[in-house]
């Protein structure tokens, strides 16, 4: 009966947006890093290209995943922003931005301030990815929850996001599309972005790092936690296996999927996508010791149980330690209340704890 409750809530919640774009399929051969592809032009010759892509990319993804490190900061007291790594033809999306939420200072009997933010801080910090077109706000609450906790946090803009949207746009609808090599791009930018604000963070004296992420910003944090060993502790709200599934099957995403299938098979989109997916780099977790909570709702529609299962059933294959935490509801009705009171403390008590 909850199930058939949550499911029916979950479809009405998928239907509130209403300018979902129903964009074309394209190969976005011009997306990828020039290094790793080849000058095909044919549809066929495409598609192994971009297969060819991924393989290259997950030979040596610490490249794919790297870049120089950021030089130039712009700070206002509340917002950090700096040029992003990866330009994008949209030059929008060319600055990456962050909402800044430190630690109250603390006043002395009225007379000055006692501490520095960072001392207050003890050194913490947390990343925070929100979801998928998530409003500027959205997560601002998660922020200020762990400053409630002594943890400063850095809300990230993901690409295509606030300020990031190109002109015409109404919706990020340029992060997840059916143009396959702009979809790796934006996230290869995103991970990218992450690490710059590391820099940043470890630049004002921080260093007991974390991050946390929802939905799509759950897989930029796992990939980004994997590429970066500064960061200490990850809680991945929301968690799946392989990007081209997850798109192909979840609720949130039937719109994208449209786009792809006249083009790809299911298999075809799991291996076009290979580079941004999670279980792509389980192994590597194998023996690293850092901490990692994954939350899965049992009722999700868009991010299905069975295709978090195989990160699971993967991290359970090379021995990779993690805390996991079923939650009897869905993708939507988690950003509701009760349930997003709950699902807040379960990352900020993981996060205080473990960095």
């Amino acid at each position: 009966m909850l199930k058939h409750v949550i499911h029916k809530w979950e479809r009405k919640l998928s239907r509130v947006d209403t300018n979902r774009m129903l964009l074309p399929f394209e190969w976005g051969l011009e997306f990828l890093d020039r290094d790793l592809r080849q000058s095909d032009s044919d549809a066929g010759s495409a598609r192994d290209t971009l297969f060819r892509f991924n393989d290259s990319v997950l030979a040596d993804s610490d490249s794919f995943f790297s870049a120089a490190p950021i030089r130039e900061y712009s700070f206002d007291g509340h917002w950090v922003s700096f040029a992003s790594s990866v330009q994008s033809p949209y030059p929008e999306n060319n600055t990456a931005y962050g909402r800044y939420f430190p630690v109250a200072k603390r006043g002395d009997s009225g007379r000055r301030a006692a501490q520095d933010e960072v001392e207050l801080a003890q050194g913490r910090a947390v990343i925070v990815l929100p979801q998928w077109n998530a409003d500027v706000d959205g997560h601002v609450g998660l922020c200020r929850w762990l400053n409630h906790d002594g943890i400063a946090a850095v809300r990230l803009s993901l690409p295509y996001h606030h300020s990031r949207m190109p002109s015409g746009l109404k919706r990020a609808d340029y992060l997840v599309s059916p143009n396959v090599g702009r979809t790796l791009q934006a996230c290869r930018q995103a991970v990218l972005d992450v690490r710059g604000m590391v820099d940043w963070l470890i630049e004002r004296g921080y260093r007991r790092i974390g991050i946390t992420g929802t939905s799509i910003g759950s897989c930029i944090a796992f990939l980004a936690m994997i590429h970066d060993a500064r960061l200490k502790a990850g809680a991945y709200n929301h968690v799946s296996s392989y990007f081209g599934d997850v798109v192909w099957e979840g609720i949130s995403t039937a719109h994208v999927r449209r786009g792809l299938e006249s083009a790809l098979t299911r298999e075809e989109v799991r291996r076009a996508w290979l580079a941004i997916s999670p279980n792509a780099y389980i192994r590597r977790f194998a023996g690293d010791g850092r901490a990692g909570l994954f939350i899965s709702a049992r009722y999700d529609l868009s991010f299905p149980p069975e295709l978090s299962q195989l990160l699971f059933e993967e991290c359970d294959r090379h021995g990779v330690r993690y805390d996991l935490r079923r939650v009897p509801w869905g993708h939507y009705t988690m950003g509701k209340t009760p349930f997003k009171y709950y699902d807040g403390y379960m990352i900020v008590s993981y996060l205080r704890k473990r960095i």
